[in-house]
């Protein structure tokens, strides 16, 4: 409106030309609009991070169950964990058509080969499978039995008939997994990420605030007296993907089962299923 338009009984003073008030509401959307994006597309990201933190926990078991049947094995343990975490990974059953137990079947074969418990299958997926993975889907952690608990004699446990006592100290197969879960909304896995590596103190960020593009240097850093409770082979391996351009979020699990079988040592050279590393 300009001043000419203006009625009598208002003076020029209280009636601002219009192009300054829409210019003003132009400077101020574009100010707050990567906020309210993020707001958007980080709540869609949280939820989705939220459902893969309920697919590990069921990944899990699913490892530890195999593992109690078949005498602490790491290859049907790593096999049912990646059966647990494949409708997170690979969304296989909205491809087009065709029967869903081909789709779990190619679905399977693309993406075996991230966790190598047995060598790459030389596979070439025919639905347009996603096979780029840099770094494996999950990390398998056996921390029970461990040390003492296998040095027994012979091959097998001895004594896995014969709990002592009322049975509560019976050989159990605890286990820890990893997931390396792939954020997978734009804008969004950036921002998270990095607001990730600062609270943990990983690799602050001064730059300009994406949020707020007015703020020239964000002073996204750790804050004092904040205890982030990490396995430093994890934070290393965090910082690296980050640092690659791999958006991803470490979700852990844990489940614990009595062995249905007895432990062989053969199956405990190493103790955590590869790749995940030693030390954890």
């Amino acid at each position: 409106m300009s001043t000419e338009d203006c009625p009598p009984q208002v003076s020029t003073e209280d009636c601002p030309p219009q192009g300054r008030e829409s210019g003003q509401a132009a400077v101020e959307a574009a100010l707050t609009l990567p906020l309210v994006i993020f707001l958007v597309l980080g709540t869609l990201q949280l939820f989705m991070m939220l459902q893969g933190r309920i697919i590990a926990e069921y990944a899990a078991f699913e490892a530890v169950r195999a593992g109690s049947r078949n005498h602490g094995n790491c290859v049907p343990m790593v096999h049912a964990a990646l059966a647990g975490l494949l409708p997170s990974v690979t969304p296989y059953l909205g491809n087009g058509g065709g029967n869903p137990a081909e789709k779990l079947a190619e679905a399977w074969a693309a993406r075996i080969g991230s966790n190598p418990a047995q060598p790459d299958p030389k596979y070439v997926p025919k639905r347009g499978f996603d096979v780029r993975h840099d770094g494996p889907i999950f990390w398998l952690v056996r921390e029970s039995p461990r040390g003492a608990a296998l040095a027994f004699d012979g091959q097998e446990d001895p004594e896995f008939d014969l709990p002592k006592g009322d049975g509560s100290e019976a050989m159990r197969l605890e286990v820890r997994l990893i997931y390396w879960y792939r954020l997978r909304i734009p804008f969004a896995d950036w921002v998270i990420s990095r607001m990730t590596l600062a609270h943990m103190g990983l690799k602050n960020y001064d730059a300009v605030n994406p949020l707020m593009p007015a703020d020239v240097k964000a002073g996204w850093k750790q804050e004092p007296g904040t205890v982030v409770n990490l396995d430093p082979l994890i934070r290393d391996e965090l910082l690296s993907r980050v640092n690659s351009r791999q958006y991803v979020f470490p979700i852990q699990a844990t489940y614990g089962m009595r062995m249905m079988t007895p432990v062989r040592k053969a199956f405990f050279e190493q103790q955590n299923c590869a790749p995940a590393p030693e030390g954890l």
